[in-house]
């Protein structure tokens, strides 16, 4: 059984596709996910995936760093207080910094990961994490930030870091998500940290309907697909598909446990 611990749903996907989704994703063994939010689209989608589809979708709520000019942090928080009130969540996410595009948008970006941050420790839940191009600032407001300082304190998603990154957030009591980007051809750098990460912390995931793994680059990325990524942690890891499948869902269900 494989477990996705990353999808996305569009608010406006319809249910009958999302059902469709779903049918293919069992098809391929991929029994649970996590529906993610990040914007006012994907939360929404997200819950609708998590509400037609409760056995195999869990729920995670959250404003991306590309939404800072929606609202300020505090009316976004405000806003997933609102969602949350008739909600089950079992993560806070995803959040996060990206530099790549907007580096001139870093402090608002800190300050909306922060928010979110305490949101999670609040209600004491894990965090998952977008970072990119901005890893000494990221290390930074997990530092400086007062919250969750005990046990599991999330994930890094669809991370693209080197061995000395992921040891920095392996110290600081993190999992680590590998996507379809492993599988890529220039991924050499990844797939040697990907065979760095130990066992307990270490997720799959497709970031759907983004980043495509190798055999499918080019079409619409979707939860079936992330027994490719497993394929390859087996391969740069010397083991099998099926290990991988039995550690990351036994990984996924320690830190995304029955949504409260």
């Amino acid at each position: 059984m494989y477990f996705d611990t990353h999808a996305h749903f569009y608010g406006t996907t319809p249910v009958a596709e999302i059902a469709a989704i779903m049918g293919r994703a069992m098809s391929a063994g991929v029994e649970r996910m996590i529906a993610v939010g990040g914007s006012a689209d994907l939360n929404s989608g997200a819950i609708a995936a998590a509400t037609a589809f409760p056995a195999q979708a869990r729920l995670a709520l959250g404003f991306d760093r590309d939404q800072t000019a929606e609202a300020p942090p505090d009316t976004l928080v405000e806003t997933l207080r609102l969602l949350a009130q008739s909600q089950r969540l079992c993560a806070v996410g995803e959040t996060g910094l990206d530099f790549h595009y907007r580096p001139e948008t870093a402090d608002a970006q800190c300050a909306l990961f922060a928010a979110q941050l305490c949101l999670a420790d609040e209600w004491n839940l894990p965090v998952i994490i977008h970072t990119r191009e901005a890893e000494e600032a990221t290390l930074r407001m997990l530092d400086e930030t007062p919250w969750r300082g005990d046990g599991l304190r999330g994930v890094i998603h669809c991370f693209t870091g080197d061995k000395a990154f992921a040891a920095q957030l392996l110290d600081r009591h993190f999992m680590i998500s590998f996507s379809g980007i492993v599988t890529f051809r220039n991924a050499d750098m990844l797939r040697e940290s990907a065979a760095f990460v130990p066992d307990d912390k270490l997720l799959i995931e497709t970031d759907s309907p983004f980043l495509a793994p190798v055999p499918l680059r080019g079409k619409r990325n979707e939860p079936a697909f992330v027994t490719h990524v497993a394929d390859c942690l087996a391969r740069v890891r010397n083991t099998t598909a099926e290990q991988i499948a039995a550690l990351t869902w036994q990984n996924a269900e320690r830190l995304y446990p029955l949504a409260v």
